[in-house]
């Protein structure tokens, strides 16, 4: 009953009308948004990135057999240390978890006014060795731990070495010995005992010096007998260099393997001191400002059909660090993420990876919880170590019971239960009965981020139950309605421009947006995304009453990588983002001009789109019957109307940059059509990428010809 409700209220909402909050931009919604999460894979042989529109940062991924294994940073939340499967590099499924809990100090349980906040499991290295997978973390402040098990599900065997080694990576050579090799600007190695618990005395070397042009993020590999290390730099910008050597002590040579692709993608807002406040310096970055946006922080695997492809991670502002992947070209030696014809750039969309099993199309991460199983939906994690004996699912069955702990605020409250925010755009929805809270218990939803935000249930001195909003950076609480058991609340977060509402329903079904826009900075506090929390805390520090929340459900307005079908054998009409000019076949060259121009008259601007398999296209003038067609190097005036179609160069990836815009990109030269902004000049196929604005001149808007 209770799923039916919600599905019926989302379905109200976004099926006949759309969500009118202040200052939301219109994008048009998914019509199964309501009962779809994010999937990567597009469902014609293609993909598009991120592979999880969620925060999983520092990935680290390995293949053995036909199966590829993954995992990630998870810092302060727990369960912690992700094993996630898959047999495409494109779909995965959540194994689970390698360490369900981790308490080293009264700061991992929130304890005596501590936190780690950003700290605990930090770029893990999977590996998998003799019939052996092993998990290997440096946990900041303390040292690193290890983690071992014969079966990737689990059960893992958990120690600690007797060294901290920052964002490390192993290496099990063919010759029996095991390397390790760790740092930031000065990268380290040294080789490991038999038992994986120290380095050996007198092995250890620096094996690239501080200012060579290596960063952090070590990913330790030998292929076809040398050694390869991929490392990421962060300053001033964000991107990826690869080191390779004949020996693992070196020599190494350094090479740029990644730079500067953002995806479309910009920096927002950030907020870099996180100590002098509230209210804090939230700053806005100005347009087209990347940062560190470009890819970074990864890898790379071959598969099974011997494919290479690249794995790293994208600062995307407030949702967090995500992975995306990329394929790999080799030259002259080395690997660089992306395609023969624009190295170090990776496509936002590309055929998926050639591997020897197909896979079916799904997520690794199930969100929705009616709390009437016997464990937690696998997305959930814990706000720092719980206190177990204080939660339940079974006290009242199909419902969460969160008994409140006493804290001085949201940011000390033990027993908070959240999950990563999900792009490019979310609703978090709960239904929670408060019947039972004490004085100074405070329950309800709220945004886990760096300043926070909630709305919930407050039972006041005179023992009356009262909705509450806070908004930590403006200082501001507003005291809402009286509530006498139960009330829905709803959290609101778009990703495309950083900010969020809070609101309140007392029927499930007509919700009062509370306040205006909560901005939604990335800060290196947390060093996490936005997530959504469910929590209860006391604020007079006793022990209090219990809130029960009845489901949780995440709506995904935006779930598909392909936000409108590709229009196969359908006339269109294609116009540029940057000038409002529409491409015309003009004399057989393609052609932007005034939408007004004669040029655009009768049919020159219209072009049929012809399916060429995998999400790749032909474009056929109306006007001739021609095909639009690179020549050479896709320079300017090196497009042309051709009579018949000519294999690469006349397909194009259709890439949906999921915001109405799309981008096509050339086989022939491996970059995007390219109108120049104002030039009034003919067209090209050789922009790298686009802007963070998608104004500067590789993106367009498609309409059905009339």
């Amino acid at each position: 009953m209770r799923l039916y409700k919600i599905t019926l209220f989302a379905l109200i909402v976004f099926g006949i009308s759309n969500i009118n909050l202040p200052g939301q931009t219109f994008i048009p919604r998914q019509s199964d948004s309501t009962i779809c999460t994010w999937h990567a894979d597009n469902g014609n042989g293609t993909f598009t990135n991120p592979i999880f529109y969620e925060e999983f940062s520092d990935p680290d991924l390995i293949r053995v057999g036909s199966d590829y294994y993954m995992t990630g940073t998870t810092m302060h939340t727990m369960p912690g240390l992700p094993v996630l499967h898959s047999k495409d590099l494109v779909n995965w499924k959540l194994l689970g978890y390698a360490c369900r809990r981790l308490d080293l100090g009264p700061e991992f349980r929130l304890e005596e006014g501590k936190e780690i906040y950003g700290q605990g499991f930090w770029a893990p290295c999977i590996r998998y060795h003799n019939g052996m997978f092993f998990i290997f973390s440096n946990v900041n402040r303390h040292k690193t731990q290890v983690f071992k098990s014969t079966d990737p599900a689990g059960p893992w065997e958990h120690y600690q070495m007797n060294v901290s080694l920052h964002d490390l990576s192993v290496l099990f050579d063919d010759d029996g010995k095991v390397y390790v090799v760790w740092g930031y600007d000065e990268i380290r190695i040294a080789e490991l005992n038999a038992e994986l618990t120290d380095t050996i005395p007198g092995s250890g070397k620096i094996i690239i010096p501080a200012g060579s042009g290596a960063g952090e993020g070590c990913h330790f590999y030998k292929i076809d007998g040398k050694y390869y290390i991929t490392i990421t730099n962060w300053d001033p910008v964000c991107y990826q260099v690869c080191a390779r050597a004949d020996n693992p002590y070196g020599l190494y040579e350094i090479n740029v393997m990644s730079a500067e692709e953002n995806m479309g993608m910009g920096t927002t807002w950030r907020l870099w001191d996180t100590k002098n406040g509230p209210p804090f310096n939230l700053i806005k970055a100005p347009s087209n400002h990347v940062g560190c946006i470009p890819m970074h922080q990864g890898g790379i695997v071959e598969t099974d059909r011997g494919e290479w492809w690249g794995f790293s991670m994208m600062d995307y502002n407030s949702i967090g660090r995500v992975t995306v992947l990329s394929p790999v070209t080799w030259k002259d030696g080395w690997p660089y993420m992306g395609l023969p014809g624009n190295l170090k750039c990776s496509p936002k969309s590309w055929r998926k990876p050639l591997t020897s099993v197909k896979s079916g199309i799904y997520a690794p991460f199930e969100k929705d919880d009616n709390f009437d199983g016997p464990e937690l939906k696998n997305a959930w994690q814990w706000n720092h170590a719980t206190v177990d004996e204080k939660w339940s699912l079974n006290e009242r069955k199909g419902f969460l019971r969160l008994h409140s702990l006493p804290a001085e605020s949201f940011w000390y409250a033990r027993n908070t239960l959240t999950q990563r925010a999900v792009g490019p755009e979310s609703y978090a929805v709960t239904l929670v009965d408060i019947s039972n809270l004490k004085r100074g218990d405070i329950a309800g939803l709220a945004l886990l981020n760096l300043p926070y935000a909630w709305i919930g249930i407050t039972k006041n001195k005179e023992g009356d139950n009262r909705l509450q909003y806070y908004n930590q950076q403006k200082q501001k609480k507003i005291n809402l309605i009286p509530v006498t058991n139960k009330i829905w609340l709803r959290a609101y977060c778009n990703f495309d421009e950083d900010f969020a509402y809070l609101s309140y329903s007392t029927d499930g079904e007509n919700y009062i947006t509370i306040d205006d826009k909560i901005i939604l900075p990335y800060q290196l506090k947390t060093f996490q995304g936005v997530r959504y929390a469910l929590f209860n805390f006391n604020k007079e520090c006793n022990e209090g009453g219990f809130a029960d929340f009845d489901f949780f459900e995440i709506i995904e307005p935006r779930c598909k990588g392909l936000t409108r079908p590709i229009p196969y054998n359908k006339t269109i009409k294609l116009i540029s983002l940057a000038d409002s000019t529409i491409l015309v076949n003009w004399k057989n060259f393609l052609r932007p001009v005034p939408i007004d121009s004669k040029f655009a008259e009768g049919e020159n601007g219209l072009f049929r789109v012809i399916d060429r398999g995998e999400g790749r296209i032909a474009l056929q003038s109306i006007a001739t019957g021609g095909y639009v067609t690179v020549k050479n190097f896709g320079e300017m005036a090196e497009v042309r109307i051709e009579t018949e179609g000519n294999g690469s160069a006349s397909t194009f990836q259709w890439i949906d940059m999921l915001k109405g815009e799309i981008m096509l990109m050339s086989l022939k030269t491996h970059k995007y059509l390219f109108a120049d902004p104002y030039a009034g000049s003919l067209c090209s196929a050789d922009s790298e990428g686009a802007r963070p604005d998608r104004k500067g001149g590789s993106c367009f808007i498609w309409v059905f010809a009339d």
